[in-house]
């Protein structure tokens, strides 16, 4: 996972990051291993499809922190959309525990910030040392 400081698409130079928080639905404490693993393995996967960059995540029990450089013609929100969509499919199938748990996967809500306003290696380093907590 690799961050680049400027992309461009056909008629945008853009360096757009983001930090998404996003939540099980009711906080559940759900996002454990072997979900956590395959859920890096999907958003990698969905990412590469979507042509977004994810630099640094962290999966939580009940939450999860994404950095993220995308297009800004394809929109954080869409991004984001995709990556909780895909997931939330593809997990809910594999492990069938997740269905009687809760009704969906992910609530409808997102935190996102652009990074700028702090370094980003402020932000990678407060999303890489959220497993200590």
């Amino acid at each position: 996972m690799n961050l680049r400081a400027v992309q461009s698409n056909r008629n945008v130079v853009y360096d757009c990051k983001y930090h998404v928080v996003f939540c099980p639905k009711y906080r559940r404490k759900v996002l454990v291993s072997p979900v956590s693993d395959r859920l890096k393995e999907l958003f990698v996967e969905k990412a590469r499809e979507l042509e977004v960059t994810i630099s640094s995540m962290e999966i939580m029990p009940d939450h999860v922190h994404l950095l993220i450089q995308c297009d800004p013609q394809f929109g954080i929100h869409k991004a984001v959309k995709h990556l909780k969509g895909y997931t939330s499919r593809v997990l809910r199938q594999e492990f069938p525990h997740l269905k009687s748990r809760i009704p969906s996967l992910w609530t409808n809500a997102y935190f996102v910030a652009t990074v700028g306003t702090v370094t980003l290696e402020v932000v990678k380093q407060y999303i890489e040392t959220q497993q200590g907590r």
